[in-house]
């Protein structure tokens, strides 16, 4: 794992076979590398945590129902060593960091054969377009959208000489559905996510690579609780659009990399995978 004051990312070699927790994926054999901002938001940290332990668990490295350290408990370093990963602290916004992580991935375990680009950040200072100022959209588009970019750009080389590779790049359900409640650089990036995996899924194809966009609903992790705990009128006008009534759990968002990152998803590339609770479907939502 990975860690700065731009992003993270993780590295965890996933040797084996599959025998599902989340379910029986069949995932290739190799590392995978995971990126999350864990020193800048816990929503993506307890996503991107709950991502390695699905992937793990899936090809049998850890028994079924057991479950890494989360984050906050003991150090990252300890967490990857659960799983048999390795640990590298990465700002994600850097190139030469990036390089490097890819590049220890490699050289470590042989191959990287699944990518999971999960780094984001949600500021208060990113608001209506009339109130965001231009250091808080660049700052946003940085972690947001030019990490990834950097991470599709140093992990492509990589699944182009082996043949193949799976790339998960986390967008959000608002790159697809508009908001009153703006936060516009945050809205504009995820926007970006989606039209650069949509590309690179069609452009790599027949390569033997998939990209694919994961777009989540509002995720229940520990921000959005300290967020809407303090103002429940803000959590009530959100939750009236979700069909299912709740918020997403991160072992749910976690489920769909799994599936993605596996070859049970084999002709799927290039897409926008909703995991929102049916918030982009609805109209008018159950009582």
């Amino acid at each position: 794992v990975q860690e700065s004051a731009g992003g993270a990312c993780d590295a965890a070699r996933l040797p084996g076979r599959a025998v599902g927790a989340v379910r029986p994926a069949r995932l290739r054999r190799g590392p995978v590398a995971s990126s999350s901002p864990v020193g800048v938001r816990p929503v993506v940290d307890a996503v991107g945590c709950a991502v390695v332990c699905a992937v793990v668990c899936a090809i049998g490295r850890l028994p079924v129902g057991r479950r890494p350290v989360r984050p906050g408990g003991v150090g990252r370093a300890a967490a990857a060593a659960e799983v048999g990963g390795t640990f590298i602290r990465t700002d994600v916004t850097s190139a030469d960091d990036v390089a490097a992580m890819f590049k220890l991935a490699k050289d470590t375990y042989g191959s990287v054969d699944i990518a999971f680009n999960n780094a984001g950040i949600s500021p208060p200072d990113d608001d209506s377009i009339l109130e965001t100022g231009i250091d808080a959209w660049r700052r946003v588009q940085e972690v947001n959208l030019t990490s990834v970019y950097l991470c599709c750009k140093e992990v492509l080389p990589y699944m182009l000489e082996q043949g193949k590779g799976s790339i998960i790049n986390t967008a959000s359900f608002v790159a697809t559905m508009a908001a009153a409640t703006s936060q516009i650089s945050y809205t504009a990036s995820k926007g970006g996510v989606l039209a650069m995996s949509r590309e690179l899924g069609v452009q790599f194809a027949r390569s033997g690579i998939r990209v694919n966009a994961l777009s989540p609903g509002p995720v229940n992790t520990p921000l959005l609780i300290e967020l809407f705990a303090k103002d429940p009128e803000r959590a009530a006008r959100r939750l009236v659009h979700i069909p299912m009534g709740r918020f997403g759990e991160a072992d749910e968002l976690a489920a769909a990399v799994a599936f993605l990152a596996s070859d049970d998803s084999s002709f799927i590339t290039a897409s926008n995978f909703l995991v929102d609770g049916g918030i982009s479907g609805a109209y008018v939502t159950p009582l």
